[in-house]
């Protein structure tokens, strides 16, 4: 049976900003959830680095937070990454393959060099560019998430990330959210999430199905 939407459910899309801790509480006074979120009972679903912006969902919602966060759904979470030097051919292969961290091998990534920089709000604190390197961007999307996973497979490559935005999370996007701004998912977003509650785990590249009950059987057994 599908999986329904609490009656009280509440989902929002938050466009975390620079140096904030994707938390409520910090007991050394630095600048968390709370400085934005007015609504009560909602939780962030996973994180977001403190020195990474961009799309956080929150909600009071337990299933759907471990559906989203439990890695063996291998739901996508899409980046915009800003590095050091254009990456060659190769580093991007690299990416697509699987980089080996201390951690162990990362599941393929899907990584397109972006022609032109994408068009983006300017951080409070600028980027340190190094003088005479010139610098790229990427869209990177893992079916994963490890402790800053995107920034330790960029600097595998030998481009260090500078600049990191989340601008999707399965069928959820940014939008033209600007950094501090919340907004409640819309209908046709919520029932997109919660078909993601329907199907069944990934395993190893194959394809997902959704989740059916077995049929009971006929007769006395």
């Amino acid at each position: 049976m599908p999986h329904d939407q609490p009656r009280l459910s509440r989902t929002l899309a938050l466009f975390k900003p620079y140096d904030v801790l994707c938390q409520f509480t910090d007991a050394a006074g630095r600048s968390t959830l709370k400085d934005y979120v007015t609504e009560p009972g909602v939780y962030p679903v996973g994180r977001l680095d403190r020195d990474s912006e961009g799309l956080v969902l929150l909600s009071n919602d337990g299933n759907l937070a471990h559906r989203l966060t439990d890695p063996s759904f291998e739901h996508p979470r899409t980046y915009l990454v800003q590095v050091e030097r254009e990456p060659a051919s190769s580093a991007l292969e690299a990416l697509r393959e699987g980089i080996v961290l201390s951690d162990g091998r990362t599941r393929p990534a899907e990584v397109e060099l972006l022609e032109e920089p994408p068009t983006l709000p300017d951080r409070p604190v600028p980027i340190r560019f190094r003088k005479n390197v010139p610098t790229a961007w990427l869209r990177l999307t893992l079916r994963e998430g490890r402790n800053r996973q995107v920034r330790r497979m960029t600097a595998a490559t030998g481009h260090p990330t500078l600049r990191l935005l989340r601008i999707a999370i399965g069928p959820i996007e940014l939008g033209n959210l600007m950094p501090g701004q919340c907004r409640e998912l819309t209908a046709e977003e919520r029932a997109a999430l919660y078909q993601l509650l329907i199907e069944r785990p990934s395993h190893h590249g194959r394809p997902r199905r959704p989740f059916r009950r077995p049929r009971r059987p006929r007769g006395r057994i």
